[in-house]
């Protein structure tokens, strides 16, 4: 079989994925869409243990109803549940899935909008069906057509990316700096070690922080950035601005945030400029 066999059969495989997703999302019956999705309220929060382990997330009790059935749940996050509960208070709001008619199969998640259409893997083989096509070029047509090709999406996403990185940069910061910040401390610093491909291990340090906001709720959330020794930090007081909205959104040290404002607009612009300059050479070496 040779290359154009290759390519066909590809294409063939994944566009058969692809359709078949689609089909599955157009008349309902991926998984994603059939499953129930429901928003919690937390009802009691807990405090981490000191150097216990951080992938279990800030420990809390959830309630949430069955829609179908109108039963109440009152669920915990001590075991593998979905994604980490890395900020809580009393009266947060948390999206809650788990399949039709099995309520006790839940699974915390941050986004419930996010995949309800199932249509990751349809898109995912849409993505390797044109991977084929560009790599079917480049070796059979010229090499320079896998710049264009690559760098052609590469720089549509940049152009959008751009400036929807630079407003949300911009909302984050005059969110922390629109009202004066309180103090917080440092309650726990929960500690992880891994081994790495080559043996070796090494330690990952998160602290966890407690806060009252300026509406009198406390709130327990993991800090993972801007917040020196880590390691040491357990019993510190710090200084946190939160967002009102979502006190989630926090920051122990604003400068650090408003230094990240030059960063990410330099960081879209090198993206961009990547992915024209791939475009522009693939083009001239044609």
């Amino acid at each position: 079989m040779g290359l154009q066999g290759y390519l066909v059969l590809w294409c063939a495989v994944f566009g058969t994925v692809a359709l078949v997703g689609y089909a599955r999302s157009l008349t309902g019956m991926t998984k994603a869409q059939r499953a129930v999705r429901v928003m919690g309220r937390i009802e009691q929060v807990r405090e981490p243990r000191h150097k216990s382990s951080g992938m279990d997330g800030i420990p809390v009790v959830v309630s949430f109803q069955d829609p179908s059935s109108g039963a109440e749940f009152t669920v915990t996050n001590d075991r593998d549940h979905g994604e980490r509960i890395t900020a809580a208070w009393t009266g947060r709001q948390i999206g809650v899935r788990y399949p039709r008619g099995r309520p006790h199969a839940y699974r915390f998640v941050s986004d419930l909008t996010a995949g309800r259409r199932g249509l990751g893997w349809p898109n995912f083989a849409v993505f390797l069906i044109y991977v084929g096509l560009v790599v079917f070029a480049a070796i059979d047509w010229a090499w320079p057509w896998a710049l264009i090709g690559f760098g052609g999406p590469w720089t549509v996403n940049s152009v959008w990316y751009l400036p929807q990185s630079v407003r949300a940069v911009s909302r984050r910061i005059d969110a922390l700096t629109a009202q004066p910040p309180v103090q917080g401390r440092v309650i726990a610093v929960l500690t992880d070690t891994d081994t790495d491909s080559e043996g070796g291990t090494y330690t990952s340090h998160t602290p966890v922080i407690a806060f009252t906001t300026h509406e009198g709720t406390p709130v327990t959330a993991y800090c993972t950035d801007n917040l020196p020794d880590p390691a040491n930090a357990h019993g510190r007081n710090v200084t946190i601005h939160y967002t009102p909205d979502n006190p989630a959104v926090f920051t122990p040290d604003i400068a650090a945030e408003h230094r990240s404002r030059p960063l990410d607009l330099v960081l879209g612009i090198v993206l961009l400029l990547l992915g024209v300059a791939a475009v522009v050479v693939g083009a001239v070496l044609l």
